[in-house]
Order: structure tokens, then sequence, then C-alpha cells
């Protein structure tokens, strides 16, 4: 595979960004109209588009813009709002080519975090975050946007976790080079109680909340899409026991170390920032 990310600096390459965008999420209008997406940028945002080198097509998209918090030396992060790979281009390495990038040009400007926020029960962005890139995972918060209409999003709780990428950090360093391994999910359910139980019917629920220094999973389904496209009411039952489980997690100090080779989430007791 032949992919270039490079920016999007102005139309045409913004119109193949929303493009991406459009095909991803699909819905009445578009996801980002030419004017605010000139805004963006004015005001030092970030667009990149991820070409395929053998058919110039875009096959991919990322936009981003400066936001704040007192914490930071300077006060200021990217948050990364969208980033995307066309169908026939997921799970192929674009996401990935797509945030360093993003992280090689925060690093340029002198900004020191990426942050945006992800679908807790989408287990490949569970794995890109904290394997493929090393960020570290902040704040539950349940159904974030409100209602979504687009075709993805349509008909469920946007519930999002925050990903908080400190993009000069040991940590980022090491996945940028491939150097952070999820570990065997069996060898870690040896030793960590799930989260998530059963009950007689295969439906999923919360399992007792955890200790303050005990080390738990959180187990997630498949593909949280093409189940709620084929069974919407467990989908939301999956929803609803995730969201139990992990915010019962985080009120109790223990946070997202890793995710294993199944996708299941490993929390244990934090701390503290890396930032």
């Amino acid at each position: 595979m032949g992919v270039v990310v490079t920016l999007a600096e102005g139309p045409p390459a913004t119109d193949r960004a929303r493009a991406v965008f459009d095909a991803v999420w699909p819905g009445e209008g578009s996801q980002v109209t030419p004017n605010l997406m000139r805004a963006l940028l004015h005001a030092g945002g970030y667009c990149s588009i991820a070409i395929d080198d053998d058919t110039g097509a875009t096959v991919g998209a990322a936009l981003g813009f400066p936001a704040r918090d007192a914490t930071l030396a300077g006060g200021v992060f990217l948050h990364s709002h969208m980033a995307a790979a066309i169908e026939g281009w997921r799970d192929r390495g674009v996401g990935t080519l797509l945030k360093q990038h993003q992280r090689a040009w925060a690093v340029a400007q002198g900004i020191p975090v990426v942050s945006w926020t992800f679908d807790p029960l989408v287990r490949r962005n569970a794995y890109l975050n904290v394997i493929r890139l090393g960020v570290e995972v902040r704040d539950y918060h349940p159904d974030f946007y409100g209602e979504m209409p687009d075709a993805i999003n349509a008909g469920d709780r946007t519930d999002r976790l925050v990903a908080w990428w400190v993009v000069g950090s040991e940590r980022a360093e090491r996945a940028a080079r491939g150097d952070i391994a999820a570990p065997d999910d069996a060898e870690v359910r040896a030793r960590a109680r799930d989260l998530i139980r059963f009950d007689a019917a295969g439906n999923p629920e919360a399992a007792q909340p955890p200790e303050e220094d005990e080390t738990v999973l959180v187990s997630l389904p498949d593909d949280i899409v093409a189940l709620r496209r084929a069974d919407p009411g467990l989908g939301l039952r999956w929803r609803l026991a995730v969201r139990e489980a992990l915010t019962a997690s985080f009120e109790r100090g223990l946070r997202v170390a890793t995710v294993t080779s199944a996708g299941s989430y490993v929390l244990e007791p934090w701390e503290g920032d890396t930032a």
C-alpha cells in the first residue's frame, strides 16, 4: 500500500477532505461546510488528506482546531475533531498514518498535546489509540454529542472517551516505533476480573464495581457498528453495561492502562498525568 498524507491547505484539497467526512458519516447536508472549513484553517486549524499513490484517490482525512487547557504550558492543544478512512481502506494503516502526520504537525507548531473523543465500544479505535498511538485515556462523557443523525451514530447514545496524546512523550515515541504490544487477552483474564458479565439470556451487564487497588478488564462487543444495526436493543445493553463499568472504574481512581489482543480494556490504579 502506497499512501501519502499531506496538508489540505485550500480548495480543492479541503473539498477532498470534506468528501471523505461525508462518505464516512453520511447524513443530511455536509459534515463540514466550505465556509466553516475555511474559518477553522484560517484560525490555525489542521486538515490533512491521505492519498493512494497508485490511483490518486483520497482515501482518508483528518481535521482539528486549536483548543485551550490551562494546565498545559502555553495553554494550547489541538482538538482532533474528525479522522477517518473510507470504506475499503479501514484496518489498513491509514488511520495511523493520518494521526502520525497530525502528531508531526503539532510538534512542529510547538503544540504539546493532541486530543480527541472516541466511541468506547469500537474495538479498532481503542486498539489504534492505546496501542498504535500511545494515548492516555481520560474521562467518560455519557451522550457527549447528544443525538446525531448520521448513518453511523443514528439511534445510539453518543458516549465518548477522551484520548489525550502527549506528542513528545516516551510512550508516543515507543508507539510510533511499534514498540507497544497488546497483552494476550487470556493471560490478563487469568489474573484480572472482567467487569462485564452476562445474564442467563446472554445479555451483557456490569459486574460489581472494582476496588481502588484492583486491576480489571472491560470486554467489548466484536463489532458494535454491525451489532446495533442488526439488534439495536442488544447494542444499547452493551452501551449501558460498558458505561457503568468504565465510569465506576474511573470514579475509583482507575484508568485505562492498555488494550488486550482481543480488544478488552485493562484498567489499573492511576499514577498521575503524563503531560
